[in-house]
This record gives C-alpha cells, sequence and structure tokens, in this order.
C-alpha cells in the first residue's frame, strides 16, 4: 500500500476534522438564509434572485480544478485555496448587503457568489477524496457520513444564524466569510493523508457507528432546537448554551481517536493496510501460496502526491514498448468496470453517462426546491421559512447517512447495486413534487421532509457508485463532474422555468409587467407549473436508473462476492 506522509497517524484523526470541514463546507445552503436580504435591500426581482442561486449552486458544485489539484497537491493546500475563495467572494457579498460599499454591480455579486460558494468543492473535495481513500474498504459508509455532515451543515448554520446571530443576514456573511475560512485553517493539519485502513480492526464498525449516532443525535437536536427557538423567545445566556452543546456534538468523533490513543488495542495498531520493514509481503501472494491474484495496489513513485495509487508514469514510452516486444510486460489494456480509469476513458462509457443523468434529474430538481425553498414556504402562506430549511436539512441528513448505511448493508447481504436506491428514491420525489404542486393544506411540512430524505440519498449513492464503477486514482474529478448535475439543474428548472413562472405570476397578481415585478408572489400557482415539470424529469430520471442498475448488477456481483469487498487490480501497472 502507498505510504503517505504522516505514516501511523490514525485515519480516525482525518475523519473527525473532516466532519468540522463538511460543516464549513456547507456554506452554500445558507443561500435562503440571507437571499431576502439580497431581495429587499439591494432590489432584485425574483428572476434576479434565482440567478444568483444558480451562481450559489455553480460556485458550489463545479469542483474540476478541485479535482484535479486533489492529485497534484497535498490536501492542506487544496484546503487553503477553499478558505481563500471563502473569504473573498463571501466578503464582497456582505460589503454590498451592509451598504459598507454602495452601488456594487449585479454582474459582480454574481462572479464573487460563485467564488465564495465555490470554496465548498474545494473544502468537500479535499476531505471526500482523503478520507475515502484513507478507508478505502469503507466508501459508502464515509461517504455516507461525510456527506450527511455536509447536508446537516444547512441546519448548523441555521442554528447560527436564528439563535446566536439572531436573524442578521448581514452577521451571517460576516460570519461566512472570517468564521468558515478561520476553522478550515485550523483544521488543515489533521486532514492528511494516512496508512489506510484494512478494515480487519474488529473496533472499526464500533467506531462508524458511534459516529452515525452522534451525527443523528446532532441532526434531533439542531432540529429541536430550532423549532424551540421560533416558539420561544430564548434569552441570550440560553441561545449560548445551545450553541455551545452543539460544539460538543461536532466534536463527538474526535472521541475516537482520543480513545485510541489513551486505550490502544492490538486490534487498532494491526488494523491498517502498511508496509512491513518497507516491503509489501502483506499484499503481495508468495509464490506456493496457491494465490494467483496480482497485487491490488503497488506503491506509488511519487512522493509528491499522498494516497495515489501507482500508474507507472515514471516508466518511459521506448522502455514499455521494449519490453513489451521482449515479452516482459503485456500490452496496457482498457480498464474494466471496477479498475481504475483515466478521464479520457471513463467519459466514453454508457455508465458514466447513465449515472450523471439519473443524478441530474435527482438533485438538479432537487436543489430547485431548496433554492426557492423560503418563496415557497411564502406562497403557501408562511411568514417563518427558517423551519423549512431546518427540516429539509434534518431529512436530508437522514437521507445521506442512511442511504450510505443501508446502501452498504444490501451490498454485504445480497450484492444489491447502489443505483436501485436512486430509483426507489426518485420515484418518491415524483410523489413529493405532486404534492408541493396541490398544495393542500399540511402537506408542506410532509413535501419537504420527502424531498430531503431523497436528495440526501441521491448524493450519498453517486459517491461511492463513481468510485467502485471507475477507482478511486481520479475519483476527486470524476465526482466533481457528477456534481455538475446540481448546477446545471438549478440553472434550466431554477433559473429560466421557476423564476420565470413565479415573476409571471406574481405580475399577473399586481397588475404589472414582468420586468417590472419586484412582488411577492402568493398561491399555488406560483410554482405549480414548475412541480409538475420536475416531476416529469424525476419520471424520465427513474427509467434511466433502472437501465443503469441493471447494466452495472454483474459489476457488483464481482466486486462483492462472498459478502466483502474486493479491491478490483490496478490496471496500470
Amino acid at each position: 500500500m502507498v505510504i503517505v506522509k504522516g505514516g501511523t497517524r490514525p485515519p480516525w484523526v482525518g475523519l473527525g476534522a473532516a466532519v468540522w470541514v463538511q460543516i464549513a463546507s456547507g456554506n452554500s445552503y445558507s443561500f435562503s438564509l440571507y437571499s431576502h436580504s439580497l431581495k429587499s435591500v439591494l432590489g432584485f426581482n425574483q428572476r434576479q434572485l434565482t440567478l444568483l442561486g444558480v451562481a450559489n449552486d455553480i460556485g458550489e458544485n463545479v469542483g474540476l480544478i478541485p479535482g484535479i489539484a486533489c492529485n497534484k497537491f497535498s490536501p492542506w493546500v487544496v484546503l487553503l485555496i477553499g478558505a481563500l475563495a471563502c473569504f473573498s467572494g463571501y466578503g464582497v457579498i456582505w460589503l454590498a448587503v451592509s451598504r459598507t460599499v454602495e452601488s456594487i454591480p449585479y454582474w459582480l455579486l454574481w462572479i464573487a457568489l460563485c467564488i465564495g460558494t465555490n470554496s465548498a468543492a474545494w473544502l468537500t473535495t479535499a476531505v471526500l477524496v482523503t478520507n475515502m481513500r484513507n478507508f478505502p474498504l469503507s466508501r459508502g459508509t464515509v461517504a455516507g457520513i461525510l456527506k450527511g455532515y455536509g447536508g446537516i451543515s444547512g441546519a448548523v448554520f441555521t442554528e447560527i444564524y436564528s439563535v446566536l446571530l439572531r436573524n442578521s443576514s448581514t452577521s451571517l456573511l460576516l460570519f461566512l466569510a472570517i468564521g468558515v475560512p478561520v476553522l478550515c485553517l485550523a483544521m488543515m493539519y489533521f486532514v492528511w493523508p494516512c496508512t489506510p485502513a484494512s478494515g480487519e480492526d474488529p473496533a472499526e464498525r464500533g467506531h462508524f457507528l458511534f459516529i452515525q449516532a452522534a451525527s443523528f443525535v446532532l441532526a434531533v437536536y439542531l432540529l429541536t432546537t430550532t423549532i424551540l427557538d421560533d416558539v420561544l423567545n430564548l434569552s441570550s445566556l440560553v441561545s449560548n448554551v445551545i450553541v455551545l452543546v452543539m460544539v460538543l456534538l461536532l466534536m463527538a468523533p474526535l472521541a475516537i481517536p482520543v480513545k485510541m490513543t489513551l486505550h490502544p488495542s492490538q486490534g487498532s495498531r494491526s488494523g491498517t493496510l502498511e508496509h512491513k520493514g518497507g516491503s509489501s509481503e502483506s499484499l503481495i501472494p508468495q509464490e506456493g501460496s496457491g494465490e494467483k491474484t496480482e497485487p491490488l495496489i503497488l506503491p506509488s513513485p511519487s512522493t509528491g502526491i499522498q494516497g495515489s495509487f501507482y500508474d507507472g508514469d515514471d516508466v518511459s514510452d521506448v522502455d514499455m514498448l521494449l519490453a513489451e516486444g521482449e515479452g516482459a510486460v503485456k500490452r496496457k489494456r482498457r480498464p474494466k468496470r471496477g479498475e481504475d480509469f483515466k478521464f479520457t476513458e471513463a467519459i466514453v462509457k454508457a455508465d458514466f453517462w447513465l449515472l450523471f443523468f439519473v443524478f441530474f434529474a435527482g438533485v438538479g430538481s432537487g436543489i430547485t426546491v431548496l433554492n426557492n425553498l423560503a418563496q415557497i414556504g411564502i406562497a403557501q402562506g408562511l411568514h417563518d421559512t427558517t423551519i423549512l430549511l431546518s427540516l429539509f436539512s434534518f431529512c436530508n441528513f437522514l437521507g445521506r447517512l442512511g442511504g450510505g448505511v443501508v446502501s452498504e448493508y444490501c451490498l454485504m447481504w445480497k450484492t444489491i447495486p447502489r443505483t436501485v436506491w436512486m430509483t426507489f428514491t426518485q420515484i418518491i420525489m415524483i410523489i413529493a413534487y405532486l404534492l408541493f404542486a396541490s398544495a393542500i393544506n399540511g402537506t408542506l411540512y410532509a413535501a419537504v421532509a420527502l424531498l430531503g430524505v431523497c436528495f440526501g440519498t441521491q448524493v450519498s449513492i453517486m459517491i461511492p457508485t463513481v468510485s467502485e464503477l471507475f477507482g478511486l486514482k481520479h475519483f476527486g474529478l470524476f465526482y466533481n463532474i457528477m456534481s455538475i448535475g446540481n448546477p446545471l439543474g438549478a440553472l434550466l428548472f431554477s433559473s429560466l422555468l421557476a423564476g420565470y413562472v413565479y415573476d409571471n405570476e406574481a405580475a399577473k397578481q399586481q397588475g404589472l409587467y414582468p420586468s417590472d415585478s419586484s412582488s411577492t408572489c402568493l398561491g399555488p400557482n406560483c410554482f405549480r407549473l414548475t412541480f409538475f415539470v420536475l416531476a416529469a424529469v424525476c419520471g424520465v430520471g427513474t427509467l434511466l436508473s433502472i437501465v443503469l442498475t441493471i447494466r452495472i448488477k454483474p459489476v457488483y456481483q464481482m466486486l462483492y462476492a462472498g459478502g466483502s469487498f474486493r479491491l478490483p487490480q490496478s490496471t496500470n501497472h
């Protein structure tokens, strides 16, 4: 296995620190908390606001550069760039909303929001790629945990906004510009590639369960305290105590490395894939052992890229051709699904684009509702929409955490492809959109909850699926390509569709021309057509998901034969 800097540092330290970075990377989920200020203070109409929502999603999800950078630089470099982007982007937005600087052009605010939310792509890519490589045999569980905390980050920011900052959009933007970068700088040292866990430590399952339980307790706590703060007028002392308890719950995952340090066990010392005496004897079968399998992972020749797989790029083309001619090595073949793909090899595969369009249908439609959640609530008669955001964040968390856990269990039990759950959740999303469109009294909260769970499941399923079909070597790049489905959906469904329909309906209600309308739209017609279109999109996504599941079922039967994950043989050696 790859020798990494930090050597014997347990991967649980990096996972605990990654939780904090994932919370920070949820800054884009706070858009609905200050979007009303953008509209009222700066005088934007709904179409201008939804276009800013598109900038929010483009920045968050277009991470091709971070995906490439994570294979070129150490994680701390990627985190540092993310912190700087957060500071500069949200700093400009704060200057505008606080009126510190007057008359900032709309186009500059759009770019600033792209830069600020793009910090999420840098932060998420750094911690996700690092921890997926640190726990290569528990990809679904790790992805579920990290994306679960990312999903609940919206509730964390809501708690900070409503309890600590007393519903001040200006203070929230200042916190995003300064507080988030400071947190990332504090965590940089701890997020580092380590000797990967082998899955042989008997305590590993218990550690994962502890983190999952701690995250669930945190989610329930955030939802409960947000509701209490909305119903009761809590004092400043009580508010500070609430935030302090939240911080303590966020620190829970760090209890695992502390426990391992104070009470080391034999299992924890041997439960990593590492070299003994600089050799790889534990990974390469010996002669006479009856094993004919080639090494699964070879030491990386690069000392600059930690945690990457060996690709043999240091061997010249001439030497390789001579070796092939002499029969010393075999000519490289194209990788099979489950092995490490290069970018050019992956994008010509039908499964790659099927997964992309399935993910686009699920999250692209879901992000449209999230971006317009405040306006949807107001249109249906709610005055305070912070509870809607907290409910969505809580259910989003449940979907992300549960999607990782359930899909992992079903893989080990019956080798059921993860994409089966993408199919089921998109069917439920169709029901949720029809509930939104009906605007029946009492169904709004149920629709938000259903959509949150399904949205989160889509995210947590896509991540390990990409790594299992196309390998971990270029996982950061592939993951970020898939994530483009999020802003693409926001552009098509939120800006071009939802914003247009909303402003036209508001114009009808106020007797104004659409171009002059900056009023609030009330009633179910504000978004009804949008919800019908989103339901149709998820219908197409369901069909594509069924096709994808049928195609990749043999791959999962190969990878998870015998009830445990089998690292595929690298094709580049």
